[in-house]
């Protein structure tokens, strides 16, 4: 990759930090990796195997059997105040507006050709089987099965596809794709698309549960919806397929464009054997998969109804509502919402629906990140404050940006050090502008018992939260309820809970305690309160793609070939012009660069200088400092005195970093397993080593259990 050179200045100080590029030299340092050898399949050539078309026609012919798509009972009604144009001249020319609202079509259309498509257009509403007198009768629910055949074209020539769907039908899949609205309306995780917006990213990989469009429909009943469906299907579709869709559009449907998607994340992430399948179903919903539709070459396979998408309960879909309304009614923006829960039980998933919603309704809505585990916008081990202002229609490695303000952590869980997490907590916060009128969101850690617990009560205490959304399952929250009347009564880790006397609502400076809503979410998806068990979709994996997400920036952004990280060329670093630091454990100042080689570092801005005499600057303690990215310390020359890293920071922001911070997040091993180019040994990667000697392996802590000298106490 090239990158942009910055020569060292003349006059400047041997502190300041001068970052040049050079080739790298291997470093003899070996990192125990165990070396793992698995057949892989891949989904998208299936159907031209033996087994998976007998597989396919068998699930077909269970889908003959039983009819998957549903029909009214009662012939549909044409559409109200419908009325055909007529057309004295041979030829009708009118203007219309384009599918993203940009720009404008002139359409000519002959006038025998108008009338019969703007007879069919009225004539039929939805897709299904002609009745007697020729409307077609609506499907509702899943579009699955023969359904695609009736409502969807694809243009084989600009591989793109264009799907009519009818009001309150959903179209579930796995894969990734460009959704463009061209007519009506469509909801994809709490967020409306709608026609003239700008194309949208779509992904639903086989770690997160698979992603859901909804038609919505028009909000406008007066237009006319032949003439205008008939300008657009004429940019994407030819005269016989625009024919076909014509007769299966009215007020009430929704179109959309589908267009495959490759980016930079996508061809980095799929260059890696295990990761190869990410977009494609799991094994689990392979029966599930309708292989044999116009989408299925866009990336994108539907699933039927089998598989379930995102289950929203009754209290699940209210919290939404009292959220939104709040921020809606609030006209000062001083709407704080945190949201608590124990592990795996969607709270995640409901942040995501929820800035989704509210994007539907505000332009913006701060987000501030206190999951150390599973962070939503950065590499985990980050506590963060973002803006938000895109939707997230996919899981958090999909979206990875750089936040506003950073701190980098160094760990996944804040055990060791509960003050040093508070205090960054705080320093967001302090970060934030108080002019800001924006709602803010506040994630949470899945630790929610013993100091877990206390931990949360301190942040209820610190910031001014004005609703609390707390997520269980099975009918029990798993810690207790977080009402402002217990926070009257329960002790902290840092706060204590205010005094009262019997005088104090006669004093006059008593203020009364503060108040925020509390709201209780069941939470009801398949799996709830359990970690996932396919491929993909354990903790440890969920962090790796979120960290492999933020190193495919380090790629071109051109459709080129994938380039792994040991084929790129670092900058170098004076080791005087950076001082080096351990977040999560002591080390000895003699062995920092040890364990600092081939490790991922934060790349911090210490408020001080960094003076040096004459070799590296160890760290004693770690400092609590903001973070600007992170990098790849790939190899260090000792005797030039020079670190060699990696990383997407822009250059005019690496000129204030003067700090490597190095923490508990390891690179995944598949960067070091994988690497091009070397025809013997790998660097970094030894498998001379054996696992079966006592303490080769990693060390594992197992928390929760009870020491005999305290078993009965």
């Amino acid at each position: 990759m090239k990158v942009n050179k910055l020569a060292p200045e003349k006059g400047a100080r041997a502190s300041s930090l001068k970052w040049r590029n050079t080739k790298a030299q291997r470093c003899t340092t070996r990192v125990n990796v165990s070396e793992r050898c698995t057949t892989r399949v891949n989904v998208s050539e299936l159907p031209s195997t033996p087994v998976m078309i007998k597989m396919i026609k068998e699930h077909q012919a269970a889908v003959k059997k039983k009819p998957i798509v549903k029909r009214l009972e009662r012939k549909a009604m044409p559409v109200s105040g419908s009325k055909e144009k007529k057309h004295t001249s041979f030829e009708s020319k009118k203007t219309y507006p384009n599918a993203n609202g940009k720009s404008e079509v002139t359409m000519n259309i002959d006038a025998d050709d108008w009338q019969e498509w703007s007879t069919n257009g009225k004539s039929s509403l939805g897709n299904g089987e002609k009745s007697a007198d020729g409307v077609e009768t609506v499907s509702s629910g899943r579009l699955e099965g023969e359904s695609f055949h009736y409502c969807a074209e694809r243009d084989e020539d600009r591989n793109h596809a264009v799907l009519v769907m009818q009001k309150s039908q959903t179209l579930c899949f796995r894969g990734k794709c460009l959704l463009t609205c061209l007519y009506g309306r469509v909801e994809v995780m709490g967020f409306t698309i709608e026609e003239g917006q700008q194309p949208y990213p779509l992904f639903s990989p086989a770690s997160h549960c698979p992603l859901t469009v909804t038609a919505l429909g028009s909000t406008d009943d007066a237009r006319d919806e032949g003439m205008e469906a008939t300008a657009i299907l004429s940019k994407y579709l030819t005269p016989a397929s625009q024919n076909r869709l014509l007769r299966r559009i009215n007020l009430n449907s929704s179109v959309i464009l589908l267009e495959p998607m490759e980016t930079s994340l996508t061809r980095f992430l799929c260059s890696f054997p295990d990761l190869s399948e990410l977009f494609s179903p799991p094994v689990s919903e392979l029966m599930s998969a309708v292989l044999d539709t116009p989408l299925n070459g866009l990336g994108m396979i539907p699933l039927v109804s089998d598989v379930e998408g995102l289950r929203m309960s009754k209290s699940y879909r209210e919290a939404l509502n009292t959220v939104v309304s709040a921020c809606r009614d609030d006209g000062d923006g001083s709407v704080v919402v945190l949201v608590c829960g124990t592990k795996n039980v969607g709270k995640s998933t409901f942040i995501r629906v929820l800035l989704n919603t509210l994007l539907n309704h505000t332009t913006g809505i701060d987000y501030l990140e206190g999951d150390l585990g599973q962070t939503e916008f950065t590499p985990s081990g980050c506590l963060s404050l973002s803006t938000v202002t895109e939707p997230l229609l996919g899981p958090p490695f999909t979206h990875q940006r750089t936040p506003e303000h950073m701190i980098y952590y160094g760990q996944t869980s804040c055990d060791s050090d509960l003050d040093r997490y508070l205090e960054s907590m705080k320093s967001l916060w302090s970060r934030r502008p108080k002019s800001r009128d924006t709602p803010v969101v506040i994630n949470t850690m899945g630790w929610v018992k013993g100091f877990g617990f206390q931990m949360l009560v301190d942040l209820l205490r610190l910031l001014p939260v004005t609703h609390v959304v707390q997520l269980g399952h099975g009918e029990s929250m798993h810690c207790a309820t977080l009402t402002p009347d217990l926070l009257q009564t329960v002790q902290g880790y840092l706060t204590k809970p205010p005094a009262h006397t019997a005088m104090d609502e006669f004093t006059e400076g008593h203020s009364p305690a503060r108040t925020y809503a509390h709201l209780a979410v069941q939470c009801a998806f398949q799996g709830v309160g359990r970690q996932g068990a396919s491929k993909h979709q354990r903790s440890n994996e969920l962090r790796e793609l979120s960290l492999l997400a933020y190193l495919s920036q380090l790629q071109e952004a051109h459709q080129g070939p994938v380039r792994q990280l040991n084929c790129l060329t670092p900058y170098q670093v004076p080791h005087t012009a950076v001082a080096i630091g351990v977040t999560h454990c002591e080390v000895a100042p003699s062995h920092v660069l040890y364990a600092a080689n081939a490790s991922l570092v934060g790349l911090c801005c210490l408020p001080e200088k960094v003076t040096s005499r004459g070799g590296p600057v160890v760290l004693s303690h770690a400092p609590l400092c903001p973070c600007v990215g992170f990098g790849v310390l790939r190899g260090i020359d000792m005797a030039r005195g020079l670190y060699f890293l990696l990383t997407p920071v822009d250059p005019s922001i690496l000129r204030n970093v003067n700090c490597l911070l190095l923490g508990a997040i390891t690179l995944p091993s598949c960067i070091l397993t994988t690497q091009s180019g070397c025809e013997e040994e790998k660097p970094y990667v030894t498998t001379d080593y054996s696992f079966d000697l006592t303490g080769a392996g990693k060390m594992r802590v197992f928390k929760g259990i009870v020491r005999p000298g305290h078993v009965g106490k």
